[in-house]
């Protein structure tokens, strides 16, 4: 179990505050309040705070800093209120407040002990910008003008896409080098001969670019349908309170809420076509944790075959040398292991689980809201990040330093039976047939055979491959 985490700066002595189950007693150097104590001591399950993950910390001072400008604009705060409440967003949002963020990113509470949280450090740290004490609530209550015109179903499933959506931006750029980079393999490698494979048997002779080529098709492909998904993110449930009606709030504050989130996020958010469906439903979160799931698979499926291609150096295929990153072994000296790759495919075990998690709290959302939102949060925060972040090392460690080991490419493709399907427009098919039948029974390259028996010279059947691994339709 956390415990409370003490601030250096923590200030002498204490403070009591109530509810209706009892006192608390808060450290005087804290801006949290009762309701946090609460969900921190009944709902800490995991090690990550709500403070964790700064897009998400800074997503929650967003939605109270608008929401505090439109309650100016609709009258239900005075302008000093106003002032102090987005002063103590931004020092929220700066990072001033972080150990004051305590309640746990998995809490159970459907989002109220995180909303609960934010509203208490936000009120705490205007009062003291004012000049007045915390924990009195008697100029910036929580409720009364922290959360004003607010509820935790419309704040935190808007503040979970609005934080969301931050770091998928992030998440897109390193797709898109990702595929800057296989894009350049693609070139570097584009008149390497190599031995094509289908279900791990010899197939067809290709280029080594082409196989790159294809993995940055891919790659930019999955760049796109992230920033397609990320659209779908620009719908808030902003506004419609508890359920939908805006039911608590003036009739102008949902425009003004927008107006002025639009400026403080740089974002066009906006409002929702029907506010209930909004309230009601989280399926953009199983569509954006299936493209992070599709992104995970498809990469793991690259990082699969630069494993197979790289194996050896000397039992393996050995067509591709990657960079040698670490040591392979603490028992086998020498060995050194594609760690990389390895590391993104067991990224994408833990993503596409995130995703059977998201699937399932999305599908379990109940009438009105759905108040599972804080593990969809977690798991597609986890997810993103987990992305981003082994996206980066793969491309760096690894992508960007492979090489080719041209001369075994080109003895793989000569020596196998492969070759046969180029020679076919000149042989026909039965008597090619029959050569690489006699390749694969004597254990000799097809090329030698068909020299020996005077059939094609090297130099004509040479010839004849080249062709065959140029694409036969324009690109």
């Amino acid at each position: 179990m956390r415990k409370i985490p003490v601030s250096i700066f923590e200030s002498v002595g204490e403070r009591i505050e109530q509810d209706y189950v009892g006192e608390v007693r808060i450290p005087a150097g804290k801006l949290y309040g009762v309701n946090t104590v609460r969900g921190f001591d009944n709902l800490s399950v995991s090690p990550l705070s709500i403070a964790h993950y700064p897009a998400f910390r800074d997503a929650f001072a967003q939605c109270k800093w608008a929401a505090a400008l439109a309650n100016l604009d609709c009258g239900v705060i005075s302008p000093e209120q106003s002032e102090a409440i987005v002063l103590a967003c931004q020092d929220i949002i700066a990072g001033n407040c972080d150990d004051s963020l305590i309640v746990d990113l998995l809490e159970g509470s459907g989002g109220t002990s995180t909303n609960m949280n934010f509203n208490e450090v936000v009120a705490n740290r205007a009062q003291l910008f004012m000049g007045h004490a915390a924990g009195r609530y008697d100029i910036v209550h929580p409720n009364d003008q922290v959360n004003a015109s607010q509820s935790t179903n419309d704040v935190y499933p808007a503040a979970l896409k609005i934080a969301t959506h931050t770091m998928l931006g992030g998440l897109i750029d390193e797709v898109r080098q990702l595929a800057a980079q296989f894009d350049a393999k693609a070139v570097q490698f584009a008149d390497v001969l190599h031995l094509g494979r289908t279900c791990l048997q010899d197939a067809q002779p290709m280029r080594l670019g082409q196989l790159f080529s294809g993995y940055a098709s891919l790659t930019h492909r999955l760049a796109e349908e992230l920033v397609a998904v990320r659209a779908k993110l620009h719908t808030l449930p902003l506004g419609g309170t508890a359920i939908g009606t805006g039911f608590g709030a003036p009739a102008a504050y949902r425009g003004a809420v927008y107006r002025h989130l639009g400026e403080v996020t740089g974002v066009a958010y906006r409002a929702p076509e029907n506010a209930f469906d909004a309230m009601q439903n989280m399926d953009v979160f199983s569509r954006v944790s299936a493209e992070l799931r599709t992104c995970a698979a498809a990469l793991a499926k690259i990082a699969g075959d630069l494993t197979k291609l790289s194996s050896g150096p000397v039992g393996g295929v050995g067509e591709l040398k990657l960079p040698e990153a670490q040591a392979g072994s603490s028992i086998m000296p020498g060995k050194v292991n594609p760690v990389l790759p390895m590391a993104m495919i067991q990224l994408s075990f833990a993503v596409i689980g995130n995703d059977v998690a998201v699937a399932q709290a999305v599908q379990a959302g109940e009438l009105e809201i759905n108040h599972f939102e804080p593990v969809v949060a977690s798991r597609v925060f986890d997810s993103i990040t987990l992305l981003t972040q082994g996206i980066q090392r793969f491309r760096e460690k690894c992508i960007a330093g492979i090489q080719a080991d041209e001369a075994r490419n080109l003895a793989h493709l000569t020596d196998s039976m492969a070759v046969a399907t180029a020679l076919v427009p000149r042989l026909g098919y039965a008597k090619v047939s029959k050569l690489a039948r006699q390749s694969v029974n004597e254990g000799r390259s097809l090329l030698a055979i068909m020299a020996e028996s005077g059939v094609m010279g090297e130099a004509e059947a040479m010839a004849a491959i080249e062709k065959a691994s140029r694409p036969v339709f324009e690109s």
